[in-house]
């Protein structure tokens, strides 16, 4: 028997590490609004961050074809296909310029591996990472897993939710090792301009810190605005930058898991050593098919951005119409971030939400509309939309959204 000063340490069931995750917002409401749907409620959901496309037809055949071919139903290379690294190295020259070996690319289960990887290669405990804000959910939580310190650098709808080089250079200390650059922007569809772009790789180059730029929306923007890669405004940064990408919203592919990292090579060689015991390789036939698609061509993808710039303009039409609502126009992504702040206090259906994540609640039980809350990209005020969506589910959304705001008193 076990005396009670014998008694074995109680310890936690889930660790500190683990537990301390906050849960992705918007697939967290992405779920409500499916949960909701599912029981017959007709809620419109603005909140998943994916293309309402179907994928490229070449794209599915090359998958189907590779089902059937029994080289691809065993382990491969951790780093990736030799053929898609190759490929992946001619589509970065070719999209933006940046000049990589197949060697210093590394295919990830994703975006989210990608993110997740390169900080885990980059940071040790107590290293700092400049995040501009509004941020990306996943940006903070990887940060934090990987032992890093995320410090936010917050930018308003007042620049256009831009951060400048004053503003990282105040938010800079003696352990800030990386800078996260992220054009264009999830949540805002912000697109720096090349002239911003080059003062703050020039500035993170004199500082010798390292840049870790999110790419997924290089191809996603408008009226004629470009989102030039940094290390090709600034050469002399590439040996300290490590681009991340993938297919999901270039071609409509998020549920097929293929990301990708490239950078200096010793690094890559790490993470991929990382991503040996983590997980090994990805799908094969999930690689095949992202292969026809950075290896085609660019056709579907400029009709979808199409599309999405019709419903970009039609949504900011309509929320600007909305009394208390302000949005600055989004030149990138699929996303619009309207500032709620004039209407937070007020009664609506009686009730005073007094940050938008009450306001947000009582907009889905309300006005069954789902959108994420500011609060999660670091900046509360604020209502993240996604445009990813249909033009008829669009314009009932936002309509129903007007309408329930202009209670507002």
């Amino acid at each position: 028997m076990t005396s009670p000063g014998n008694a074995p340490r109680q310890h936690p069931r889930v660790s500190a590490r683990i537990g301390g995750i906050t849960p992705s917002a918007t697939l967290a409401v992405d779920a409500k609004a499916r949960e909701l749907k599912a029981l017959g409620r007709p809620v419109i959901g603005f909140g998943a961050g994916q293309p309402d496309f179907p994928t490229p037809a070449h794209v599915v055949e090359a998958a189907a074809a590779a089902v059937r071919d029994p080289a691809n139903h065993g382990y491969t290379g951790a780093a990736g296909l030799p053929e898609l690294r190759e490929a992946i190295a001619a589509k970065t020259a070719r999209d933006s310029g940046l000049v990589v070996e197949p060697a210093q690319t590394l295919v990830t289960n994703g975006g989210k591996q990608a993110v997740y990887s390169a900080f885990a290669t980059l940071l040790d405990p107590g290293d700092e990472v400049l995040v501009p804000a509004p941020y990306w959910t996943t940006y903070p939580e990887s940060i934090r897993l990987a032992g890093g310190v995320a410090v936010p650098v917050v930018a308003d709808e007042t620049t256009g939710y831009l951060v400048d080089v004053e503003q990282l250079e105040a938010a800079r200390t003696p352990r800030t090792k990386v800078l996260l650059f992220v054009s264009p922007s999830n949540p805002t569809g912000a697109v720096y301009p090349r002239e911003q772009v080059e003062a703050i790789g020039r500035w993170a180059h004199e500082h010798g810190l390292w840049v870790i730029t999110d790419e997924i929306y290089e191809h996603l923007v408008y009226d004629g605005a470009e989102a030039p890669s940094m290390p090709v405004v600034v050469p002399e940064l590439a040996d300290r930058t490590l681009v991340l990408n993938g297919v999901a919203k270039t071609y409509s592919m998020t549920g097929w898991r293929v990301g990708w990292m490239t950078g200096p090579s010793d690094v890559i060689k790490a993470a991929a050593g990382y991503q040996s015991h983590l997980c090994g390789n990805v799908s094969n036939v999930a690689q095949r098919a992202a292969l026809a698609a950075v290896a085609g061509p660019l056709d579907v993808v400029h009709e979808m951005r199409a599309a999405f710039d019709g419903r970009r303009k039609r949504m900011v039409s309509l929320l600007s119409a909305i009394p208390g609502v302000e949005i600055p126009v989004p030149q990138g992504a699929f996303y619009v971030y309207p500032s709620m702040k004039a209407l937070l206090g007020k009664e609506i259906r009686g009730e005073r939400p007094e940050d938008t994540v009450a306001l947000a609640d009582l907009l889905l039980r309300e006005a069954e509309v789902a959108v994420v809350p500011g609060e999660a990209f670091g900046t509360p005020g604020y209502f993240r939309l996604s445009y990813a969506l249909g033009e008829d589910a669009l314009v009932e959304g936002v309509t129903r959204m007007g309408e329930f705001l202009a209670e507002a008193r």
